[in-house]
């Protein structure tokens, strides 16, 4: 079971992104991740794609391993996707280059590849670039992918409209009865607010059926160093430090530092998520043409993965 996975505080989960709906990409993530070691991924709320990882795992003859799908409220950026204003742009490539996901090409998006990590945004001198949220209606995308059968629900809480949230998570809660996940960051809250939402939300649960993903600054953990996943520790320690009864995840900007940081923090972690890092060590493998054809794509990547995997698992 995944409560017994979190328990042993060894649990490595790979977030392929909660608006990345590229299947593709996806199949190929989970499967060099699941032969690297990796039992707990992290999906969109897309019934293709849960179909894809399910079957994928299977072809990588992996049997104990865990679905989670990601939902969020309306200002939840891992839902945003980026929008270009044509009057504006120069085509000068800057956003493409930046870009972790190789979501755009020529001054055009894919917005099944953009996971809203503003990126772009940042970097375009001409204000050529917005963000949409794609939000979700929850009685439209969850029935189905519930009906598939997944093993945890992730609510992505990054936000101020208390209305918005606590009416969701009511809806998740009576509609889904498996192991809740709650994605939050100090982006917007003070320490104090972030616990006793937190509170709230874990009121009328059962102790430790909830996992809170403390997302240090999501979206950001492209580099392997102390710095980048800082955050993700100093959050996880915040709700450690309010002894809820919840398993810890750590979060956003995570890397193969982090375990490392953690220790010295002394955090009593249950997990590990790592997504942006994650997908960048093994990008140029995963575009491959020859992927499902040359074994030796698979070989190469895994030697890259196996040590970041393995300071989760190994701890």
């Amino acid at each position: 079971m995944l409560k017994d996975l979190l328990e042993t505080g060894k649990c490595f989960k790979l977030v392929c992104g909660a608006g990345n709906e590229d299947v593709e990409e996806i199949r190929r993530l989970i499967y060099l991740y699941a032969v690297g070691g990796c039992k707990f991924f992290d999906l969109s709320a897309n019934v293709d794609v849960v179909d894809a990882a399910k079957e994928v795992l299977n072809k990588a003859g992996v049997e104990d391993a865990y679905l989670c799908v990601s939902v969020g409220i309306k200002s939840d950026p891992h839902l945003n996707k980026a929008v270009i204003d044509y009057n504006k742009c120069v085509n000068c490539g800057s956003c493409e280059t930046v870009c972790p996901q190789g979501a755009i090409h020529y001054a055009k998006v894919k917005k099944s590849k953009c996971i809203g990590c503003g990126r772009c945004w940042k970097v375009c001198q001409r204000s050529a670039i917005s963000y949409v949220p794609e939000e979700k209606k929850l009685d439209e995308v969850l029935p189905a992918i519930i009906e598939k059968g997944i093993d945890c629900l992730e609510f992505h809480v990054i936000g101020q409209d208390e209305t918005e949230i606590f009416t969701k998570w009511r809806y998740i809660n009576d509609n889904f009865d498996g192991l809740l996940s709650i994605c939050t960051c100090r982006n917007r809250l003070g320490d104090e607010d972030l616990v006793e939402r937190i509170r709230q939300m874990i009121d009328n649960r059962t102790p430790y059926s909830t996992i809170v993903q403390a997302d240090g600054f999501p979206m950001s953990g492209g580099d392997d160093n102390y710095k980048s996943t800082l955050q993700a520790v100093a959050t996880a320690e915040i709700v450690q430090n309010a002894n809820l009864p919840v398993y810890i995840m750590l979060s956003g900007g995570t890397n193969g530092k982090t375990t490392e940081l953690a220790k010295m923090c002394d955090i009593n972690y249950n997990g590990v998520a790592i997504g942006s890092y994650a997908r960048k060590i093994v990008r140029r493998y995963v575009e491959r043409p020859d992927f499902w054809e040359n074994p030796r794509v698979a070989i190469d990547a895994l030697e890259i993965i196996k040590p970041l995997v393995n300071s989760v698992i190994n701890k």
